[in-house]
This record gives structure tokens, C-alpha cells and sequence, in this order.
């Protein structure tokens, strides 16, 4: 089928299960098109528990869809590609995490929102890249144990006075890009303002001009009068860029930051799992029910 057929069989698809569909912008640019909501991946979940759908059909990676599952219960959340996952999230696990909790007793677990549901309900409080820095300074704990994102932790110990005790996990996309990166398109495009994750390392969040996560860098690029950006992030969200900012020129110091699990849901795959009602993510009760609390905390950050 094309994908004219493809794109009127997922609208009827849609009217007939109420279903929404949510894309991260990461997701290829035919996937943010159909989406209902385009956004972050809390952003995202956020949308699905506010919404009166039956089904919600989660175009990201297996976590992403376990946080709508967990903020939605009652409702059917489908992953489109049920091998998408995030291998950052893969790097921590419930088990290690209660017993590095062990040696540190007095200290506060705060879990990036890129983890599974069970290290989510191992810890205090989530955080997404917009919030991190309050979240950590706003437990009363000396000590914060964050967890998974290496990269990320280091970002946040270079900017508050907690003890931050570093999981070695990290984001195989934004570890890949190099200061020597930025640093070529910074000489090219002297003018430009950089904007990076802070999922990359820290030798790149020293040199950028601003380190935020995917909808910083969107509100950036609207409110900025800076006509050409140096983007340090996954290159999906370019198609996110142009569309918030025409006009503007978006140069991605390495254009070979892609996801391969996030590419993996195609317009074929969505229509499928509208059809089928499948795959289906579910987090189990008492899993979820901690986990639940975790990320309402986080909320009160928003």
C-alpha cells in the first residue's frame, strides 16, 4: 500500500478505536505528520493522560510508552515497533540500583525519565532535561544518586553543591558527537548560536551557548533573533526545527546523529498496530503504582 493508502487507512483507524497518536521528534518526519501531538517524551505522556482516547499509540521507544502506560491506566498504549527501546535506559536496572542505594543509604535516587518502569519505581523523584537542575536542588538530601545518563549527572555536579553520585550510562546518539564537531561548525558559521543536549559530553555542553533538551532548543529557536543555529542534538529534530522556525538555518555539527531504534516505526507498522490493537505495553501494578509516584513528583516541577 502507499502511502496515501496507508495515511487514510490510520485515519480511519483512528476515528474508529478513538484512538490518539504521539510522536517524539525524533520519530521520521511522516510519523510526526500523522501525529496528533508532537513532543518530548514526558511532554508526550503528559498529552495522553490529559486526553479522553481509548487508545493511545505511542510512535518513540518502549520507556516513553511505559510512562503513558503508568500515567494513563485504563487505556490501551501501543508501540508500533515492539523492538524500540533505548539502549541509555537498558544500562540501569532495578537490582543494581537497590544495591548502589545500599551504599549509600542517606542518599536521594533521581532517575532520569529515560529509564524503565522499574528503576523509576526504585526512585525518589524523575526528571526530565528541563528540570533536572531543580529537581536535584530541591531534595533535602545532601547526597543524590542520578541515574542513568553519565553525561547528564556531570552537567548537573558542575552546577550544584549536591554530592552527585554518577551512573555510567549514557546515550550512544549525543555521546557520539565531539567537540571537534562543533567546534569545525562554529568556525564555519561564526554567527551561529549553539544549542546542544545535555546528553552530550561535557567537553561539548562547555563550548555550547545554551544546553537544554528538545523543547528548549524549539523555544530557542522561535524566540532567538539568531538566524542560524548550531544544533548538537539527534537529527530528527531538525524537521521539528524548520517547522517552529522558517526561515532560520539549522546546522547539525554531526548530521550522523541518528537513533536506530527511534527510526525503526513506519507508517506501515502504525496502521498495523491500530488494526491489530497491538503491540501492547502494560507496566505491571505494583510497579507502576511506585513508579507513579516518582514521576507525580516530578510534575511539580512543570
Amino acid at each position: 500500500m502507499n502511502d496515501g493508502g496507508l495515511l487514510a487507512q490510520i485515519e480511519r483507524l483512528k476515528r474508529q478505536k478513538k484512538a490518539i497518536i504521539l510522536s517524539h521528534f525524533y520519530q521520521r518526519p511522516e510519523i510526526q505528520d500523522i501525529a496528533d501531538y508532537v513532543g518530548d517524551s514526558f511532554g508526550l505522556s503528559q498529552q495522553a493522560a490529559q486526553t479522553d482516547a481509548d487508545v493511545i499509540v505511542f510512535c518513540g521507544v518502549r520507556f516513553m510508552a511505559e510512562v503513558a502506560a503508568i500515567l494513563s491506566p485504563g487505556k490501551i498504549v501501543l508501540l508500533p515497533e515492539s523492538e524500540a527501546g533505548c539502549p541509555m535506559a537498558d544500562m540501569a536496572d532495578a537490582e543494581s540500583l537497590r544495591s548502589l542505594k545500599k551504599q549509600y543509604p542517606e542518599a536521594a535516587v533521581v532517575s532520569y525519565v529515560n529509564t524503565s518502569a522499574e528503576v523509576k519505581a526504585e526512585s525518589d523523584v524523575c526528571c526530565t532535561s528541563a528540570n533536572v537542575l531543580k529537581v536535584v536542588n530541591s531534595m533535602p538530601q545532601r547526597q543524590i544518586i542520578f541515574v542513568p545518563d553519565r553525561n547528564m549527572g556531570q552537567f548537573v555536579a558542575a552546577r550544584t553543591e549536591k554530592e552527585i553520585i554518577l551512573w555510567q550510562g549514557y546515550c550512544y546518539v549525543h555521546d557520539h558527537l565531539g567537540a571537534d564537531d562543533v567546534l569545525r561548525a562554529k568556525q564555519a558559521h561564526a554567527e551561529a548560536l549553539v544549542m546542544v543536549h545535555p546528553e552530550c559530553s561535557p567537553a561539548v555542553a562547555e563550548i555550547a551557548d545554551y544546553v537544554t533538551g528538545t523543547t528548549g532548543m524549539l523555544k530557542l529557536a522561535r524566540t532567538e533573533s539568531a538566524n542560524t543555529f548550531i544544533v548538537g542534538t539527534e537529527i530528527g529534530l531538525e524537521y521539528a526545527l524548520k517547522k517552529a522556525a522558517p526561515g532560520k538555518d539549522f546546522i547539525f555539527s554531526n548530521p550522523d546523529l541518528s537513533c536506530f531504534n527511534m527510526k525503526l516505526t513506519t507508517l506501515a507498522k502504525v496502521a498495523d498496530s491500530l488494526e491489530k490493537l497491538g503491540p501492547q505495553v502494560s507496566v505491571p501494578a505494583h510497579v507502576a503504582a511506585r513508579a507513579r509516584l516518582a514521576l507525580e513528583r516530578m510534575l511539580t516541577f512543570y
